[in-house]
């Protein structure tokens, strides 16, 4: 993934850059495919405040798509403090990202006729979690205490599963987890 972080109006500052840099990281365990991602941070006066106001623009290129966020440095709540305007642009963006991934995956308004199906791709048994990748290349997070039947010991990489899928703290998730076996049918 290429990223470029700009610095308007202010100079560049090691600290600022790698709350940036942690904030990437997390959006790209959120949704692995993103492609590109330009942020620029820019400080501007104001004239009845005696300090900077700050403004994060993050541009992110994904597959289909090119999501933007940016907040206007002049609205009601616009912020003095850096660290809290890149936290709120990377939730802001975050949102975005989310329902562009429920667009993606046809999860908009509207009911699936069976429950989606997948394969383990990355399998964690003793943290007791692991990730399924859909029909559709999008990873979903799944615990031990969603795999249904005990079958959660049974599982490894490349096992075929359905799954019913429900929106979690840091993304798609797992609610429940169900191994299939070799004729299609759910394993008990």
């Amino acid at each position: 993934m290429h990223l470029q972080i700009t610095f308007r109006d202010f100079p560049s500052s090691p600290a600022i850059e790698a709350a940036i840099r942690e904030k990437v990281a997390w959006l790209v365990r959120f949704y692995p495919r993103i492609m590109g991602c330009r942020i620029a941070v820019e400080a501007s006066s104001h004239r009845r405040m005696k300090g900077s106001v700050y403004r994060v623009r993050i541009d992110l290129t994904v597959p289909g798509a090119e999501i933007v966020f940016g907040r206007d440095p002049s609205a009601p709540h616009a912020h003095e403090d850096v660290y809290m305007a890149i936290r709120e642009a990377f939730d802001g963006v975050r949102r975005q990202l989310q329902d562009h991934a429920r667009v993606q995956r046809g999860h908009v308004k509207r009911a699936r006729v069976s429950p989606p199906h997948g394969r383990v791709t990355r399998f964690f048994p003793q943290q007791r979690y692991g990730f399924v990748e859909t029909e559709d290349g999008y990873e979903v997070y799944f615990h031990a205490n969603s795999v249904l039947d005990g079958a959660f010991d049974r599982l490894e990489v490349g096992a075929e599963v359905r799954f019913e899928e429900e929106e979690g703290e840091h993304g798609p998730q797992a609610s429940t987890v169900a191994l299939v076996g070799k004729e299609g049918r759910h394993v008990g």
